[in-house]
């Protein structure tokens, strides 16, 4: 037993571990009495004959890092490699479900129904897809977890059954592209409007037009470089701009100051913010069912109807896989009829029936 000057009595326990000498503390008087403090000395001399060395292994545990300190070193260490974009959702995330459900626990005491529990809560919010996101993020952090040797496996793999995702196929009909772009016309934010306008002028993401700067753009030769930083699929992307999108760049170009780096400044030097003015111009044009990532489909459907390859496609909106870009196929339905209404024709020896497309009401 100790005695400190203050009075206070705990009793400690002196071992060796592989020559280097412990002394801890194992009870305080008179919480634990002698004969309780002499059983619990006994059986941490059984675990220290066995070749374990319990101080060490109570020291673990206690210092063991929590989820928030491993988001901590998540966001230090693994954002910045991210686009902004993602890097603004992953942050959401963390501080709106996953640091409040989970922040305290201690990695290794995660169990897959933490994981489970907390899907569920998020999708009985309604945001079935985005709790498919959080659940996805918090098993990249736990990977990171077991390299960086928090644990031994990822509880998060497998413990999930994911929400169905149905791939959108809302594409904008001539009608409703004419009056998406009456309401950009009197829209009052002109900046947040064009930058709608590049948005269907070009198929490009989100995150590509908001964050575009001006040494991206060769006017001259009315092409578009998109830094791979700032590309999903995280590599350069040059695509050509057509006639409408120069205009409209080469017009902005010569109204902004020479000293401005962003196509569309937002307020803290960064991208500008287009959700506001979007919501309120899909209100003005009817289009409530439209999403912003929707214009990008819309873009791809009026390729596939000029009859444009899924390659080429897939070229101009900066697809990696195929796969993605083949979500557009059932499109070509009506010039795959018309090369068929061909080969009929040679076949019978009579004219090609003409193929009209069908368009809704």
């Amino acid at each position: 037993m100790r005695v400190l000057p203050s009075g206070v009595r705990t009793f400690y326990l002196d071992y060796r571990v592989d020559g280097v000498g412990r002394r801890p503390v194992i009870a305080s008087w008179p919480a634990w009495t002698v004969a309780q403090a002499r059983a619990e000395a006994r059986r941490w001399r059984v675990l220290i004959e066995s070749g374990r060395d319990p101080y060490a292994e109570s020291e673990a545990v206690r210092t063991a890092p929590t989820v928030r300190q491993l988001a901590e070193r998540y966001v230090e260490e693994r954002l910045p490699r991210k686009r902004p974009g993602s890097r603004r959702n992953d942050v959401g995330m963390l501080e709106k479900w996953i640091l409040p459900s989970l922040g305290n626990k201690k990695v290794a005491d995660l169990r897959p129904g933490d994981i489970e529990a907390l899907h569920a809560r998020i999708t009985k919010t309604g945001a079935r897809v985005h709790a498919n996101r959080v659940v996805a993020l918090v098993g990249t952090m736990l990977q990171l977890a077991v390299r960086w040797e928090y644990v031994e496996r990822n509880v998060a793999r497998g413990a999930v059954e994911r929400n169905p995702e149905v791939k959108r196929k809302r594409y904008l009909s001539s009608v409703e592209i004419a009056r998406l772009s009456e309401a950009l016309s009197n829209c009052s934010s002109r900046p947040a409007a064009d930058a709608v306008r590049l948005l269907l002028l070009t198929g490009a993401r989100r995150n590509e037009v908001c964050a575009a700067k001006w040494s991206q753009f060769d006017l001259a030769a009315g092409k578009w470089t998109k830094e791979a930083s700032e590309t999903k699929q995280k590599r350069d992307h040059t695509v050509p701009l057509s006639a409408p999108a120069l205009e409209l760049l080469t017009k902005m170009r010569a109204e902004s100051s020479p000293r401005e780096e962003h196509v569309f400044p937002g307020r803290n030097g960064d991208g500008l913010n287009i959700r506001g003015t979007w919501e309120s111009v899909r209100k003005a044009a009817g289009l409530d069912d439209v999403h912003l990532h929707d214009l990008r489909h819309s873009f791809a459907s009026i390729l596939v109807s000029s009859g444009a390859s899924l390659p080429l496609i897939g070229a101009l909106l900066g697809h990696t896989n195929p796969a993605t870009t083949a979500r557009y196929s059932h499109l070509f339905l009506d010039p795959l009829r018309e090369a068929a209404e061909r080969v009929g024709a040679v076949v019978a020896g009579g004219p090609a029936a003409e193929v009209v497309p069908m368009r809704k009401l």
